[in-house]
């Protein structure tokens, strides 16, 4: 058990809970990874030669649909289309 001092706050009363700002967050970030879903599923459905064009496959996309390990959709497609260019 541990003591406080009188003029010590205790860590539960320095922390503010905010469930309200914390619902909110959780919204907004289940908003933007659909609208990432949406935009990776509107890019399956170009040809392969507009893909080319942008530097990517299907493949690519695919595989930034999977991302994970702290790598984003974006990240994967932006090392994709340097893959692209270089070759």
């Amino acid at each position: 058990m541990a003591l406080s001092l009188p003029g010590e706050r205790s860590v539960a009363a320095g922390s503010q809970v905010r469930p309200v700002r914390g619902i909110f967050a959780w919204i907004a970030k289940a908003k933007a990874k659909r609208a990432r879903r949406t935009a990776l599923r509107s890019l399956l459905e170009l040809d392969h030669a507009r893909l080319k064009d942008l530097g990517i496959s299907h493949a690519d996309i695919a595989e930034a649909m999977a991302a994970r390990n702290g790598r984003t959709p974006g990240m994967v497609l932006n090392a994709a289309r340097a893959r692209s260019a270089r070759s």
